[in-house]
């Protein structure tokens, strides 16, 4: 197994790169975006789109299975896990590049048969790794590591390929239940890369800048 191992900035930058590419990025603030709290912004992301492009998915992976190893360690894991359901794919990706075990936690139990959270085999004791498409607060990360850590396994990191990185609480949400974050990239870097290779006006870059610098500003002012 060879994986790259380019520095952060670089592999943020790139990140960044192929999001815009691809399209999985939207600026819009005519029309802000209204987010799962009700709260309005005008930037939105869609990872999911990951999966239809092979050889961008394919680098991005490699990515984050080398993020994961430079950060946590090379013999770090015994399981993969990934949430549900944007997190699945991703997750099977990384077990497959860090050849380990791959399973899944659902939201809830799925009300029948064994009532499962955790689909596949995790046991107690092994060091699960949790992946996901993307993180904003951290908040459903919670109920994830909870669900994980209740069958004896533990998880202390997770991983995602893009991370918010404006709202300073996540971060130190994620380290109070024991959890480190580790991430590719975030809305700066979107941010820098789309103004160097000109995506979007100056305008719309620049509202998207102020909702950056205080997005809970920017919301008061935009209801």
């Amino acid at each position: 197994m060879t994986l790259p191992f380019p520095p952060r900035e670089e592999i943020a930058r790139l990140t960044a790169r192929m999001l815009l590419e691809i399209k999985a990025v939207h600026f819009n603030a005519a029309e802000p975006y209204t987010y799962a709290s009700g709260l309005k912004g005008p930037t939105y992301i869609d990872c999911r789109k990951l999966i239809s492009y092979p050889r961008i998915r394919s680098t991005l992976m490699d990515f984050l299975a080398a993020t994961v190893l430079r950060d946590a360690g090379f013999d770090a894991f015994d399981n993969i896990a990934g949430g549900e359901t944007a997190g699945i794919p991703f997750a099977a990706f990384v077990a497959e590049r860090l050849e380990l075990p791959m399973t899944y936690v659902r939201k809830k139990p799925k009300g029948y048969g064994r009532n499962a959270r955790i689909e596949g085999t995790m046991t107690e004791g092994q060091r699960v790794l949790l992946v996901e498409d993307l993180t904003t607060d951290g908040g459903s990360k919670l109920s994830f590591v909870d669900a994980i850590r209740e069958t004896g396994a533990s998880c202390a990191h997770t991983a995602v390929i893009f991370y918010y990185g404006i709202f300073p609480e996540t971060t130190q949400r994620l380290a109070d239940h024991g959890v480190q974050l580790h991430h590719l990239c975030t809305w700066w870097d979107v941010l820098a890369e789309a103004k160097t290779q000109g995506f979007y006006d100056e305008a719309t870059l620049s509202e998207v800048e102020s909702f950056l610098t205080d997005p809970r500003a920017w919301q008061a002012a935009n209801p």
